[in-house]
């Protein structure tokens, strides 16, 4: 799970851990929390040794049996930092054929459609296998996030998320 989200507090890491919370004894969920420490994208360094970091997030792409994507949309499209991640992917054939989905979580009036266009594109260039299915669009208002534990407290948003979710592991 990979949230594009560098925010404390944001909505699209607590729909993650939610997630993580409502489906724990389903999957063995791994948020990946490295999102900062890449570092910025350069071709000429998409070779052996990679920087630690990026070795540590394709490594764990390769473990993985699908990839859920909670990412905001900034200025109409992927934040830079999540677009560089996604960058750090291209070069490597751990996304290839892997079972990707997300959860949009925005309640803006374009839903944050630029972000989750280009989200797609990426996803698709890399030849991750895009699930339609695993792909939900649930509007999270801060109201409904727990201040003390972070997590989503309303009943039909966790179980639209488990829902999408289990459709996601149906194609894995």
């Amino acid at each position: 799970m990979i949230s594009g989200s560098t925010r404390a507090g944001s909505t699209n890491s607590a729909a993650l851990n939610t997630v993580a919370d409502v489906l724990g004894e389903e999957i063995r969920p791994v948020l990946y929390q490295g999102l900062a420490q890449l570092p910025h994208f350069n071709p000429d360094d998409d070779h052996d040794p990679l920087p630690g970091e990026v070795a540590r997030l394709r490594g764990l792409i390769a473990e993985a049996d699908a990839l859920l994507f909670c990412t905001p949309e900034y200025a109409g499209n992927l934040p830079g930092s999540f677009k560089n991640l996604l960058d750090w992917t291209v070069g490597g054939s751990e996304t290839s054929g892997k079972p990707s989905g997300w959860i949009n979580v925005s309640s803006a009036p374009t839903g944050a459609a630029g972000a989750h266009h280009a989200l797609r594109t990426v996803l698709t260039y890399t030849d991750a296998r895009v699930v339609d299915e695993g792909c939900a669009d649930i509007p999270v208002p801060r109201s409904v996030i727990d201040p003390a534990t972070g997590l989503v407290t309303d009943p039909a948003v966790r179980d639209a998320m488990a829902a999408a979710v289990r459709s996601l592991l149906a194609a894995a």
